[in-house]
């Protein structure tokens, strides 16, 4: 199968009506805030996404993207390679109020005046919170060991006297 470049920009309800489904790429590279937040991308984003109606005719697309990245360990320095696959399933709201009766299960997404979402923005943020918080190798693959890392005690802070102390004395005059 060839990898197809998917829109970047599209109505969600009018995909829906048509039941479109879309499987294609997104070029890595054009992901600018994506590429800052890692040490490199191996693979341009794979996508799968799917428009539909549920049971209540509320509009909603759903996925999966992957790609695959090198990120630098935090304990020891070194890159490291990591898949990111991760799920998605967003309905298309116009207003806060809008998106305040959605059902829990979609995650709301604010369309623009044209009634579209842009796809590419909004799958990019969608890899960048699929990234992890802290990048570390499992440990028995990281150069620093157990033996390397040191721990040590924290001394308290002198304690201070209370500034309010005097105006406590005031209020007992």
């Amino acid at each position: 199968m060839t990898n197809v470049k998917l829109p970047k920009r599209l109505d969600p309800i009018k995909s829906a009506q048509k039941r479109s489904s879309y499987e294609g790429v997104y070029v890595a590279s054009e992901m600018l805030r994506f590429n800052e937040s890692v040490d490199s991308v191996l693979s341009d984003v794979s996508v799968k996404v799917e428009f539909l109606k549920d049971a209540q005719s509320l509009t909603y697309f759903q996925g999966t993207l992957a790609v695959q990245v090198m990120l630098v360990c935090q304990r020891c320095n070194q890159t490291y390679p990591y898949n990111v696959d991760t799920e998605f399933c967003f309905s298309p709201v116009q207003g806060s109020e809008q998106a305040q009766t959605l059902p829990d299960a979609y995650e709301p997404v604010e369309v623009d005046d044209h009634g579209e979402v842009n796809l590419f923005q909004l799958l990019e943020d969608e890899v960048i919170l699929s990234l992890p918080i802290v990048a570390l190798h499992a440990e028995e693959d990281c150069s620093v060991g157990k033996d390397d890392m040191s721990f040590g005690k924290i001394e308290p802070e002198p304690e201070r006297e209370n500034p309010f102390a005097v105006l406590k004395e005031l209020k007992r005059d």
